[in-house]
């Protein structure tokens, strides 16, 4: 089991930028991909971007494609989430996602280990 941590939340107004941080407890860190997903009050968890296991593949959805960047150090066994140009919208809990290593989890049934979440909040 992958212990997952996430850091690098807060409180925003809109257009400005945060970036998010998640640390895994695993040497095997290049065996997953990576991904980000989030959930609002009220909504289901929902995609945010995921790497393949050596960072050369990414996916985002549409609603962040431009405005946020996955990346990862395969050294530090970390993923970053850069999300610039925030939203109202963009409030909810972040959670990081461990999946599959071609592409990284694109849809929460891939995910295998979850972290505990940070809260990002973007204030009109």
């Amino acid at each position: 089991q992958v212990h997952l941590v996430e850091s690098g939340g807060g409180l925003v107004q809109a257009g400005d930028s945060l970036r998010l941080s998640c640390a895994a407890s695993r040497r095997t860190f290049t065996a997953y991909g990576m991904g980000w997903f989030r959930q609002a009050p009220g909504k289901e968890r929902e995609f945010v971007a995921a790497i393949n296991w050596i960072g050369e593949i990414t996916n985002y959805a549409d609603s962040v494609k431009g405005r946020f960047t996955i990346s990862r150090d395969n050294v530090k066994n970390t993923v970053s989430l850069q999300m610039n140009s925030l939203k109202p919208e963009d409030t909810a809990v972040y959670y990081c996602a461990i999946g599959p290593p071609t592409h990284g989890p694109t849809i929460a049934t891939l995910v295998t280990s979850w972290g505990q979440g940070t809260q990002v909040t973007v204030s009109s």
